[in-house]
Parts: structure tokens; C-alpha cells; sequence
């Protein structure tokens, strides 16, 4: 990916739960990786879904937020083992998802980022790949690799 992106958190993730859980999830996760506080980064994702879902369809969610505690644009990629609901436009359940993570003051990098992301991810062929990796570590290949190929 072109835009300045930290990919450093690829799971995959059981699908228990609903939305809630899965932004939780995310919460965690980039406290674990980023160092980010839980709970914020939860309460802006539920913020920002409060005001439509970001499940845009196939089975694929990008929530997003800004937060004051970034320098950069940062993502967190979960497969889940088993769809859940996301209230997504087309009424499927939610598989693969991509969370951006943003400056609060970077608003044109992270419109950059959203539609980068939103671009990968209508790739029906990367797409398939995500959902077959065999495992982390493929996913994190897939997706460095993409990045590097759009740096080029």
C-alpha cells in the first residue's frame, strides 16, 4: 500500500461473538501491538459504526477511526473462523476485516488510507487468497506484499 501504513496486527480470530466483540478484539489488539488504550480505540470503532456499518459487502468490514495518540496511520486485520453479523449493506455476515486506525488531525491521510484499503479489498483475487491462507504469517505476506507493490 502506497499510504504511510502499519500493518503490524494480522490475526485470525474465532467468530464468536457479534460486532461488539470484534471491536473489542481490535481494542486489544492494538493495545498489544500499538500500545493504544483498549478501550478508546473500541469506543471511537462503536462511535463510528453508530453512524452506519462499515461492512460494505462480501463478507468484508473496514471500521475505522481517528485517535489522538497516532502519528501515523496504523491497521488491524482479522480473519474471523466464522462470519458474524455487522449489520454490513448487503446483509452477509462479516469475515474479513480491516481496521484503520488514524490521526485525529490526519484527514486527508486517512481518506488516503480508507479508499487504499477499500481498493484492495474489491481485488476478488486478493481477496480469495486472504480468505485461504493457510495461516497468520500468509495473511501478513499477502498483505506485505501488496504493500510493497503499491510502494514500487
Amino acid at each position: 500500500m502506497s499510504v504511510r501504513l502499519n500493518i503490524a496486527a494480522v490475526r485470525d480470530c474465532p467468530g464468536d461473538g457479534g460486532k461488539d466483540e470484534i471491536l473489542r478484539t481490535i481494542g486489544t489488539i492494538a493495545q498489544e501491538c500499538y500500545q493504544l488504550d483498549a478501550e478508546t480505540v473500541r469506543a471511537g470503532l462503536a462511535a463510528r459504526e453508530a453512524l452506519g456499518s462499515t461492512g460494505f459487502g462480501r463478507e468484508i468490514a473496514i471500521p475505522h477511526t481517528k485517535l489522538d495518540d497516532l502519528d501515523r496511520c496504523v491497521g488491524v486485520f482479522l480473519r474471523l473462523s466464522e462470519p458474524v453479523a455487522f449489520d454490513s449493506q448487503d446483509g452477509k455476515p462479516v469475515g474479513l476485516i480491516f481496521a484503520l486506525l488514524s490521526p485525529a488531525k490526519g484527514g486527508v491521510e486517512h481518506l488516503q488510507a480508507l479508499a487504499e484499503i477499500s481498493r484492495f479489498l474489491r481485488d476478488d483475487n486478493m481477496v480469495a487468497k486472504l480468505r485461504g491462507a493457510s495461516g497468520q504469517d500468509a495473511l501478513y505476506a499477502l498483505l506485505s506484499k501488496q504493500r510493497e507493490r503499491r510502494a514500487a
